[in-house]
């Protein structure tokens, strides 16, 4: 029962530390946020399995996170507002010529970004992007002026 319950622990610590380091543009990982989450899965699997090195032990761990992963995607569907906190929300960074600086300050996004992003769809400059959006997993969505 305690690995459970540290399971459970550790995967909500978890969507708490990912939720809080943020998205990343264009929906990729850098080398260095890919080393950091497997380093904090691997400080986490240490609290959750303690001395007890069993394969029952390690089953059960993954079995409690998997459960709790269905969980998860199941109160998303049921209450949306819990699937904004857990999941974020789009964020409009681009809006008719001007930049939200602090949002994107607050995301990690810088303008080459969106720019890459725009490029991706043919635009080459500020002028032809009437919106760009982060959206809730990372990617910037480009919407063209008219």
């Amino acid at each position: 029962m305690a690995t459970i319950l540290r399971a459970i622990l550790a995967y909500w610590a978890l969507i708490i530390v990912v939720r809080a380091i943020g998205r990343r543009p264009g929906g990729q990982i850098t080398p260095f946020e890919f080393v950091l989450i497997f380093f904090i899965g691997g400080i986490s699997i240490q609290a959750v399995v303690v001395d007890d090195r069993s394969i029952t032990n390690a089953f059960t761990a993954v079995a409690t996170v998997a459960l709790m992963h269905v969980l998860v995607t199941a109160l998303k569907q049921w209450f949306p507002a819990f699937g904004r906190v857990i999941d974020g929300t789009p964020v409009l960074i681009f809006e008719n010529g001007e930049w939200h600086r602090e949002r994107m300050k607050h995301h990690g996004v810088q303008e080459t970004d969106v720019m890459s992003a725009a490029r991706a769809q043919g635009l080459e400059r500020e002028d032809q992007i009437k919106y760009a959006v982060l959206e809730r997993k990372g990617d910037i969505s480009i919407i063209k002026a008219s």
